[in-house]
């Protein structure tokens, strides 16, 4: 029996890790549409995890309400890298990525579990914005490494 308020939550953290590296990579970015465009899906993050806690409290659960460690963990390292180089949009677009690629794997694993059907129709929504968001950031860095050659 799947626990659907467990798979949930590991979502909820997911988008929280999502909505903190967005507003990290819009501090750092150069390009002012890049800028934009990070606040833009850190808000579609924390609007992301808000739903998913919802649909928690309604299950009778309690919501998850922070990140997960191994995205403390990438953020740290993201924050210390930062901190010692001037990240280029580049290198500021291939981390957003990596991010994004745990959260496709995160929410492909949760919907191969026995999820309700209307939490399914819920997570499913949320992972195709996940996949529009992972392969809008990598054309980006692909554009963004062509300017750089």
């Amino acid at each position: 029996m799947t626990n659907v308020t467990s798979v949930l939550n590991d979502l909820v953290e997911t988008s929280k890790d999502g909505e903190r590296g967005f507003r990290k990579a819009a501090e750092d970015a150069h390009d002012a549409q890049l800028k934009s465009m990070f606040v833009a899906k850190a808000e579609d993050c924390t609007r992301g995890a808000r739903e998913l806690q919802d649909v928690v409290q309604k299950l009778g659960g309690k919501p998850e309400t922070g990140g997960s460690m191994s995205g403390a963990l990438h953020r740290g390292w993201t924050d210390l890298k930062s901190a010692v180089t001037d990240r280029s949009d580049y290198d500021i677009l291939a981390d957003c990525e990596k991010g994004e690629d745990v959260a496709k794997k995160r929410y492909g694993e949760a919907l191969t579990k026995d999820l309700p059907a209307d939490v399914r129709t819920v997570v499913d929504r949320q992972y195709q914005n996940v996949l529009r968001n992972h392969d809008q950031i990598r054309d980006l860095r692909d554009q963004f490494a062509a300017a750089r050659r």
